[in-house]
């Protein structure tokens, strides 16, 4: 009995030194460690249910591991952080490399017309304003998020995602009642007419 206790216990040591350094073989375990409890740990979130989010973006992720995505925004505070911050825990919890570019709000108008008038790609993702919603609902050249989201993006949306926890919705839903973009940040608008 002893020596078939010894073999299962050398087998079960075994399979867990596999199982860790499997875990923790990409680096991403302590990479969504150390967010969780960094940048993120300022959430409504458990330390646990970040974590567990996090293990989710990274799982979601492995079929687009060591891909790159070119980002554009203006350059305000909000768009810096992203692209300083965000950018660098987005790839080190995936794997999926983010450049995100900040250029004036001119440029970034500028760069989404053309993309849009020539149909070439210049950036993956743009973060701009969500008065060109109409532009986007009209010249059909932007992902309608809420069909996306159901289907062929289902994989790849967060389960958790509660679209009430946005503010500004109306802003980013296009006249046929379809979201074309999660709004980012939000300015406080108030428009006074005589």
């Amino acid at each position: 009995m002893f020596k078939t206790f010894k073999t299962f216990l050398a087998v079960a040591v075994s399979f867990s030194i596999i199982t860790i350094s499997n875990a923790f073989a990409d680096g991403h375990a302590a990479a969504i460690k150390k967010w969780s409890d960094g940048e993120f740990s300022l959430s409504v979130l458990s330390a646990k249910d970040r974590e567990k989010e996090l293990n989710w973006f990274h799982n979601a992720a492995k079929p687009f591991k060591g891909m790159s995505l070119k980002v554009v925004s203006e350059g305000i505070p909000t768009h810096v952080y992203e692209s300083k911050v965000l950018t660098k825990a987005f790839e080190e919890i995936t794997g999926i490399k983010v450049q995100h570019q900040i250029i004036g709000e001119g440029d970034v108008v500028m760069a989404v017309q053309t993309q849009m008038q020539t149909n070439v790609s210049i950036y993956d993702a743009y973060v701009n304003d969500s008065d060109l919603i109409g532009t986007h609902a009209r010249m059909q050249q932007a992902v309608n998020l809420t069909e996306w989201m159901k289907g062929e993006g289902k994989d790849v949306t967060l389960p958790t995602l509660d679209l009430d926890d946005f503010i500004g919705l109306q802003f980013t839903t296009g006249p046929d009642g379809n979201l074309y973009q999660l709004p980012d940040q939000q300015f406080a608008n108030l428009y006074w007419f005589r």
